[in-house]
């Protein structure tokens, strides 16, 4: 029998793959890429006769047939998703479907895109004093979130928000935030293709953003990131403070 992994490809930079993700690239018979999402380039690790297929065209049941029988011929299987698949990469539906199969697969974590934001943006999430957590979500679309999961009761912790999936319903983004108790000027950034060469960032308050990329083509694998740490003040880490002493360095004061 041959085998199935589940691979995170990253946000984007074909450098940020794990090196686990990229030997198995290297190693895969068949690779199946999610191909609306992850850039070309990452194929480039494949080998000349590694049999590749775009999943963008494909549906659910062809995806699993395509391991399947794949798995039955004996041949290495890599299923590329973007970013890290735990996380909006609908592959809790395969790995049951699999399950069912008796198809046994690992799955290899990726760099998530909410991370490459924070390094493109040269910024912390968790501050001291401003704020100690980070919340990932999204605003409903098609699919639907639960009511106690809505940017609007999210909001009251007024903690980092990354929010996925959602540029294209920023003015009702903002408006959310701020009815959930956001302060308008409250600072927000957007990063659009965190860690690709087209990479762009736009920096504002929620009063003042959508104003700010009007016109400018901000649409689909884009980061929205509302948080007091974008260009706060914050009271320093004790973890290196000189009168601080831990398990590894005693304190000099």
């Amino acid at each position: 029998m041959g085998s199935v992994s589940i691979v995170g490809a990253g946000p984007g930079d074909p450098e940020l793959i794990t090196v686990k993700g990229q030997r198995l690239l290297a190693e895969a018979d068949v690779i199946i890429y999610a191909g609306s999402l992850v850039p070309k380039a990452l194929l480039d690790y494949a080998r000349e006769d590694c049999e590749i297929y775009n999943s963008a065209s494909m549906s659910l049941p062809e995806v699993l047939e395509t391991i399947e029988k794949s798995v039955q011929n004996n041949k290495k299987v890599v299923r590329l998703h973007t970013g890290d698949p735990s996380i909006y990469g609908a592959i809790q539906e395969q790995m049951d479907a699999l399950t069912e199969k008796g198809i046994e697969y690992d799955v290899v974590p990726g760099v998530s895109s909410f991370l490459a934001t924070a390094a493109a943006l040269k910024q912390e999430y968790t501050l001291p004093g401003v704020t100690q957590t980070v919340i990932i979500t999204r605003n409903e679309g098609r699919t639907p979130v639960p009511d106690r999961e809505s940017l609007r009761s999210l909001a009251a912790h007024k903690s980092t928000m990354c929010i996925f999936l959602s540029i294209s319903m920023l003015s009702e983004v903002v408006e959310e935030l701020i009815a959930g108790g956001y302060e308008p000027d409250t600072p927000i950034a957007i990063v659009q293709r965190a860690s690709w060469p087209e990479q762009r960032i736009f920096r504002g308050t929620l009063s003042t953003i959508c104003k700010e990329i009007e016109g400018k083509g901000v649409d689909r694998t884009t980061m929205i990131v509302v948080s007091h740490v974008l260009g706060s003040d914050y009271e320093l880490s004790r973890l290196y403070a000189p009168e601080f002493s831990h398990g590894f360095r005693k304190a000099s004061i």
